[in-house]
C-alpha cells in the first residue's frame, strides 16, 4: 500500500513489538502520557469554583443527577472512544486523528472545527477561574488586568516551553490532591448543622440578581467539568501503545474524577446551606482546612488545563489545515521546527476574542454545546462502524452496542434541551462544513482517504464511489473474478467461494465460452449466481465469447476494472489435469499484468475442506529479518492474513500462525509469529508453531489440517512450487498473491 506523508498525521506503527524493536525515548505509558493530563484537565475551575454552585441551585440529589448525567455521557464517550482508538494508530491532532482514521475526513471534518473551537473557550474559561483564585489572595487589581497578564503568561509558556509545562504534571498533581484532602477533611460544624435539601429551587447566579434558571442552565455550566478526557487526550505522538493506554488512562481517569465529584457534592450538601452555596463561589476555599491550599491547587489545575489547550489546539488546526479542511490552510498547516506557529497565533487571538465574554457562567454553556457536538459524533463513530462488519474493525478494547447508543442519544437530547437554537445551528453549520469538504476534495492515496463507513454504507452510490476512484483498504473486502470455462469445475470451490465473500463480499462469475456454448454456459451460470444470491452473497455473471481462453480472460477483467464494485482478485483452481494447470498458469499470467490479487485453490481429493474448523497460515520472514514490517512489505501477507480471519470467522474453527526458521533464528521467529499476531489484531487464542528445517519438509512434517494458506515467496506466482507443497500437505491448499491493495493493519 502506498502511504502519503503529511505533517498532520505522522503514521506510526502501534503495534507493543515495535515498541520492542525500537522504542523511542520519549515515548510515555498509560499513566503519565494519558491519566496524568486527563485527570488535570478534568480537575479544573469547575470543581473549586462552581460545584458548590451546582448543589446550591439543585440541592444534592438534583446535583447528583447533574453530575451523574455529565458522567454517563462522559463514560459512554469515553469507552466508545477507548474502543475506536484501540482498532487505530494514533497520528498528531489526537482524538482528530482517531476520528478521521473511522469515519474519513468528510465527517471528521465536521467534528474537527467544534473540536478545535472548544479550546479556545476552554482556555478563557480557565484564566477566568485562576483569576478568581488570585483575586482571593488580593483584590487589588482590576479583573481585567488580570486575565490578559494570565493570558500572555501562559501563551509564552506554551509558545516557548511546551516541555516544561509537562514536566510539571506532578508537581500540579501533588498540590490538587492536597487541596482537596484540605476541603474534605475540614467535615460540617456540629454547632449549627445543616438540613440536607433534596430538590434546590434553582435560583441562578449572583451576576443576574438571582433571577432564577432551570436544571439545563445549571447542567451547562457543570457539563464541561467532565469533558477533561477529550482536552486531555494526547494529540501528538507520543505514547508507547495507544491502542492499550489510551483505554486505559481514560478511563481510569473518568473513573477518579467520577468519585471525587460525587463525593464533594455530598461534602457540599452536609457543609453549606443552599443559599451560601449558591451566593458564594468560593465556598470550597472558605470551608477547607487550609484555603492557602485549595487555592494553590485551584492556581495549579486552572493553569495545566489551559496550558494543555493552548498546545493541543494548534495541532488540532494543523491537522485540518493539512487536510485542507479550513479556510488558509496552507498557513494553518506550516510549522517551524516541528512547531505550529501560525496555528498557535491563530489559537491565541481567539482565546483573547473568547476573555471579552468576561464570566464562567457565560462561556460554560458554550464549551458544553461544543463538546455535545463531539460527544455525538464519537458515539456515532462506533455504532456505525461496529454495525458495518468490516473485517478491518478488530477493535482490542471491545464494549457493547448499548453504551455508544446511550452516549449518542444523551448527548443529543442534552444539546437540545440546553439550547434548541444552538442544535439547529450545529447541524446547519455541519451541513455547511460538509459541502466544503467535498467541494475542495480530500488527499487521496491512502487508508485516510475515504471513511470506511461511507464506503461501506453508501455502496448504492456507485458513482461517487466510481469517480472518487479510491482503494480504501478499510473498506476492503473480497470481490472476486472467478473465470469459468465449464461450471462443474465449481464443485468442489462452491463452499470455499461462499466463505470467502460472506457477508460483505461479492462474487463475478465470468463465463469463457472457449470449450463449451456460450448459451449453455450462460444458462448454467445464471442458476449458479442465483443461488449464491439466495444464500446472502452478492454475486452476479457475465460471458465473454471468445475461443482463446487467455484473451477472454483479459477482456473480461478489463471490462470489470471501471465498474463499482470492481473485482480485487481473481479466483483460480488448480488440480493435475492438464487443461485446469493451463487455464490456472495463463490466469496467473493475466492477473499479475492487471495488477489483480490471486487465490488459487488446490482442494483434496479425498476430504475437501474437511471439517471447516482448523486453518493454518504459513509466513514467512521478510528478506531483511525478522520484522512483521518487512514481511509484510513482500505483498502477500496482507492478503493472506486477512482471508484466514475471514475464513475463521466463518467457519467459527482456529487458527494457526506457522514459520519456518533455522535453529538459532527460532527465538527471534517466536517473537516474530508475537509481533504480527499483535500488528495484525489477530485473536490471542491463535496459536503458533516454529518448524525447523526447509519449508517443504516441515509442511510435510505438520499435522494437517482443514486448510493451509501459502503466499507465493516472492510476490510471484509458481505454480510448479505450490503443486509441490501441496503434494506433501496432506490436505487443501489455498495460495495467494496479493494486489498491494490490502492491508491488515488497516
Amino acid at each position: 500500500m502506498e502511504e502519503h506523508e503529511q505533517t498532520s498525521v505522522t503514521e506510526v506503527t502501534v503495534a507493543a513489538t515495535e515498541a520492542v524493536i525500537s522504542t523511542s525515548p520519549h515515548q510515555v505509558g498509560a499513566f503519565s502520557g494519558v491519566f496524568a493530563p486527563t485527570i488535570l484537565s478534568i480537575l479544573g475551575v469547575v470543581l473549586y469554583l462552581r460545584l458548590g454552585w451546582v448543589v446550591g441551585n439543585a440541592g444534592l440529589g438534583g446535583a447528583l443527577l447533574i453530575c451523574s448525567l455529565a458522567l454517563l455521557i462522559s463514560i459512554c464517550t469515553g469507552l466508545s472512544l477507548s474502543s475506536i482508538a484501540s482498532n487505530t494508530r494514533l497520528g498528531d491532532g489526537g482524538t482528530f486523528s482517531i476520528l478521521t482514521r473511522s469515519l474519513g475526513f468528510e465527517v471528521s471534518g465536521v467534528i474537527g472545527v467544534p473540536l478545535f473551537l472548544t479550546r479556545p473557550l476552554s482556555v478563557a474559561m480557565y484564566i477566568f477561574g485562576f483569576r478568581e483564585g488570585l483575586m482571593w489572595l488580593t483584590e487589588d487589581v482590576s479583573a481585567l488586568s488580570l486575565d490578559l497578564g494570565i493570558f500572555f503568561v501562559l501563551f509564552a509558556i506554551a509558545y516557548r516551553g511546551a516541555r516544561l509545562a509537562s514536566s510539571l504534571q506532578w508537581l500540579v498533581l501533588l498540590i490538587i490532591g492536597a487541596s482537596l484532602c484540605s476541603v474534605v477533611l475540614a467535615g460540617p460544624n456540629d454547632d449549627s448543622p445543616f438540613e440536607i435539601v433534596w430538590w434546590g429551587s434553582f435560583e441562578g447566579s449572583v451576576e443576574t440578581g438571582l433571577k432564577g434558571t432551570d436544571f439545563w442552565g445549571v447542567f451547562a455550566v457543570f457539563l464541561p467539568a467532565t469533558t477533561g478526557f477529550l482536552a486531555g487526550s494526547p494529540t501528538r505522538v507520543e505514547l508507547a501503545d495507544p491502542r492499550r493506554t489510551v483505554p486505559l488512562g481514560t478511563m481510569a481517569a473518568i473513573s477518579v474524577s467520577a468519585l471525587l465529584y460525587l463525593s464533594i457534592v455530598v461534602w457540599c450538601a452536609r457543609v453549606g446551606a443552599l443559599e451560601d452555596l449558591t451566593a458564594d463561589y468560593g465556598f470550597l476555599i472558605d470551608h477547607a482546612v487550609s484555603p492557602v491550599l485549595v487555592v494553590l491547587g485551584l492556581l495549579g489545575a486552572c493553569a495545566s488545563s489551559a496550558l494543555a489547550g493552548l498546545i493541543s489546539a494548534p495541532g488540532i488546526l494543523t491537522a485540518l489545515g493539512n487536510n485542507r479542511l479550513v479556510p488558509f490552510s496552507e498557513a494553518m498547516g506550516e510549522t517551524v521546527h516541528g512547531e505550529p506557529r501560525n496555528a498557535m497565533v491563530l489559537t491565541g487571538m481567539l482565546t483573547l476574542a473568547c476573555l471579552a465574554v468576561r464570566d464562567i457562567n457565560a462561556i460554560a454553556p458554550l464549551v458544553s454545546l461544543l463538546f455535545l457536538v463531539t460527544y455525538a459524533t464519537i458515539n456515532l463513530a462506533l455504532i456505525i462502524e461496529g454495525g458495518l462488519g468490516l473485517v478491518t474493525f478488530r477493535p482490542i478494547f471491545q464494549v457493547p452496542a448499548i453504551v455508544p447508543a446511550i452516549g449518542l442519544s444523551a448527548s443529543i437530547v442534552s444539546m437540545f434541551m440546553i439550547s434548541p437554537l444552538f442544535g439547529l445551528a450545529a447541524v446547519a453549520s455541519m451541513a455547511l462544513i460538509v459541502l466544503h469538504v467535498r467541494r475542495v476534495g480530500v488527499p487521496g492515496g491512502s487508508d485516510q482517504a475515504r471513511s470506511s463507513v461511507f464506503v461501506a454504507a453508501a455502496e448504492w452510490a456507485a458513482s461517487q464511489i466510481t469517480q472518487a476512484d479510491l482503494d480504501n483498504p478499510r473498506a476492503w473486502k473480497p470481490n472476486l473474478l472467478v473465470p469459468v470455462v465449464d461450471a462443474e469445475q465449481l464443485r468442489d470451490s462452491y463452499r470455499l467461494l461462499m466463505d470467502l465473500a460472506q457477508p460483505d463480499g461479492s462474487i463475478r462469475l465470468l463465463g469463457l465460452a472457449a470449450e463449451q456454448p456460450a448459451a449453455e454456459l450462460g444458462r448454467r451460470l445464471a442458476r449458479l449466481s442465483d443461488a449464491m444470491g439466495e444464500r446472502g452473497v452478492r454475486a452476479t455473471w457475465s460471458m465473454i465469447d471468445l475461443d482463446e481462453y487467455p484473451k477472454a480472460l483479459a477482456v473480461g477483467t478489463q471490462a470489470f476494472q471501471g465498474a463499482f464494485l470492481r473485482p480485487n482478485m481473481v479466483f483460480l483452481r488448480l488440480d493435475r489435469q492438464r487443461g485446469v494447470r493451463l487455464q490456472a498458469s495463463l490466469g496467473t499470467r493475466v492477473a499479475v499484468e492487471l495488477g489483480q490479487g490471486i487465490v488459487l485453490f488446490m482442494p483434496d481429493a479425498e476430504q475437501g475442506l474437511g471439517e471447516l474448523a482448523d486453518i493454518r497460515l504459513w509466513v514467512r520472514r521478510g528478506p531483511r529479518g525478522w520484522s512483521p514490517e518487512h514481511a509484510l512489505a513482500q505483498g502477500n501477507l496482507d492478503l493472506a492474513l486477512l482471508l484466514g480471519l475471514r475464513l475463521a470467522r466463518r467457519w467459527g474453527g482456529r487458527i494457526t500462525l506457522a514459520t519456518v526458521s533455522s535453529p538459532a533464528e527460532e527465538p527471534s521467529a517466536t517473537a516474530f509469529l508475537d509481533a504480527l499476531c499483535d500488528l495484525a489484531r489477530f485473536p490471542s487464542e491463535t496459536e503458533r508453531v516454529v518448524f525447523q528445517g526447509e519449508e517443504a519438509k516441515s509442511v510435510a512434517d505438520a499435522i494437517p489440517v482443514d486448510l493451509s494458506i501459502f503466499g507465493f515467496p516472492g510476490g510471484v506466482p509458481d505454480l510448479g512450487w505450490a503443486e509441490g507443497i501441496k503434494l506433501v500437505s496432506r490436505g487443501s491448499c489455498l495460495f495467494v498473491c496479493g494486489s498491494g491493495s490490502e492491508s491488515v493493519q488497516a
